[in-house]
């Protein structure tokens, strides 16, 4: 009686089945077309950006190899035209640096700054960065200020690097002393960069080895005298004769032996 019961729920399954894939049996055929497509399109779709993301690559290593800042400046503008977003931000960085290399300081800061508003992740945070030290030398306070101001924050991974640059602008500001203080803090802080604390250490004994003072100018090179040269320089033709050997310096070597 087990088996009868069993033949007729296996009948009445397989009757159920064929009914469904009746019903929906295109459907179901359509749908898995649909699905190995898809798969087949991301394959090939990660394929191209592969391939893409090579010829960037390429294109990138062959601009920062330009000797030329303007010329590498203009191979960064076209790459970062066509490059993925990843790529063009950090082409424009690369842009902003050869910019500052070759004399367009103004430029290649507002360009930092552009950088650091459009990206609020790590890239705009070099952008930050790269702009305050590129005002280090002729910026004022609050501009720097300003600038650092989201890297300068307890807490931030970029603390000790603004800090730096701070205090590179009080030295450059001829405020020495809180330019050691600002140092010597940076040289004793665990969580700096080994090579800013390095720095930092190098600046603080520079610092207080006294050699951020002023002596004066130093004198242009005075002209030496040629030999024979006369000793007062009031006497006509000195000045000729400092310039210009004697003409009877080599006389004595054409005298005759004498004779015995």
């Amino acid at each position: 009686m087990t088996d009868i019961f069993r033949e007729v729920e296996e009948d009445v399954r397989r009757e159920r089945i064929e009914k469904l894939w009746k019903a929906y049996g295109s459907y179901i055929i359509a749908l898995l077309v649909l699905v190995f497509a898809a798969i087949g399109g991301w394959q090939l779709w990660q394929r191209h950006e592969e391939q893409e993301r090579a010829k960037v690559a390429a294109s990138f290593i062959a601009a920062q190899r330009i000797s030329n800042p303007t010329a590498a400046a203009s191979a960064f503008v076209d790459i970062a035209r066509t490059a993925p977003k990843g790529y063009a931000t950090v082409a424009r960085l690369s842009e902003a640096a050869a910019m500052v290399a070759s004399g367009q300081q103004a430029s290649g800061i507002d360009l930092y700054k552009q950088i650091a508003q459009d990206d609020s992740g790590p890239l705009g945070m070099v952008a930050r960065l790269r702009a305050a030290w590129a005002l280090a030398d002729s910026g004022s306070r609050t501009q720097l200020e300003d600038l650092l101001k989201p890297l300068n924050q307890p807490g931030s991974a970029w603390r000790e690097n603004a800090q730096e640059v701070l205090a590179y602008a009080d030295y450059r500001a001829m405020d020495m002393k809180s330019a050691l203080a600002k140092f010597s803090e940076l040289a004793a802080d665990p969580q700096a960069p080994d090579s800013a604390r390095r720095r930092a250490e190098a600046m603080a004994a520079f610092l207080k080895n006294g050699g951020a003072v002023s002596y004066g100018t130093v004198p242009p090179d005075l002209a030496l005298p040629a030999p024979g040269a006369a000793k007062n320089p009031s006497q006509p033709g000195a000045a000729n004769s400092a310039a210009t050997p004697p003409a009877t310096a080599p006389a004595a070597a054409k005298q005759a032996p004498a004779k015995k």
